[in-house]
């Protein structure tokens, strides 16, 4: 399978982490599937990666949006052989107490609830098919804490208790991983480090080990926490 092509479905694709892996995917003969909540940029992606790649404009928090969304790419172009939980939010950096509820919920909305409404729209297929690795993004800071970005620890903890009890519930031949990419030097990075995040590889660099980590995945990596080496 490691040398056939695959159907990988990503979200968070125009941005950071996802719009990097997209190239190396696309060169090595995937069909990438992708979506994102800037139209802007979907419409960038369209035009520099054509058909049999699509993307669309979509909102991981919308449950009802994706799942429309999931049963058109499964009836059009098939079941995700890789499905990648990449969108996520970070909180302004604050001290808990002052972190308001929307963006609080923000955050849990979209880096939970938004793999979670990912995970019911596509994967019964996979799991029909006996087949499929999901990997969702998780952190350091899902394995680990630091001031001032309270509510993103939690929301990433949460990814990895979510995956690895998926990982229990999956028939034999799937896979699900809670990936920590790593620290990258990304727009979310520097709401945090701001010019100290630069001292880290950026997406670019951290997209060629990644890409074929990613796809180097398969069900004897169930239930690892994993880290991209």
């Amino acid at each position: 399978m490691a040398d056939s092509s695959r159907l990988i479905v990503m979200s968070g694709i125009t941005r950071g982490l996802g719009r990097a892996l997209l190239p190396h995917f696309a060169r090595a003969g995937h069909t990438v599937i992708g979506c994102s909540r800037s139209g802007q940029h979907i419409a960038e992606l369209a035009h520099a990666f054509p058909h049999p790649h699509e993307f669309t404009t979509l909102d991981v928090r919308d449950a009802d949006a994706v799942a429309i969304w999931a049963a058109g790419v499964v009836r059009r172009v098939g079941t995700p052989d890789l499905l990648i939980n990449n969108a996520a939010i970070v909180n302004t950096p604050a001290p808990l107490w002052t972190v308001n509820a929307e963006e609080f919920d923000a955050v849990v909305d979209v880096n939970i609830k938004g793999i979670a409404n990912m995970i019911r729209a596509f994967v019964p297929a996979m799991v029909e098919r006996k087949s499929g690795v999901i990997v969702n993004l998780s952190s350091g800071w899902g394995r680990s804490t630091s001031p001032e970005v309270a509510p993103y620890c939690a929301s990433k903890y949460a990814v990895e208790g979510l995956t690895l009890a998926l990982a229990q519930e999956l028939p034999s031949g799937m896979a699900a991983v809670p990936l920590n990419p790593g620290v990258i030097d990304t727009d979310m990075l520097r709401q945090c480090f701001h010019e100290a995040a630069a001292a880290y590889p950026n997406a670019a660099e951290w997209a060629e080990r990644a890409a074929p980590f990613l796809l180097g995945l398969d069900a004897r990596d169930n239930g690892c926490s994993h880290t991209v080496p």
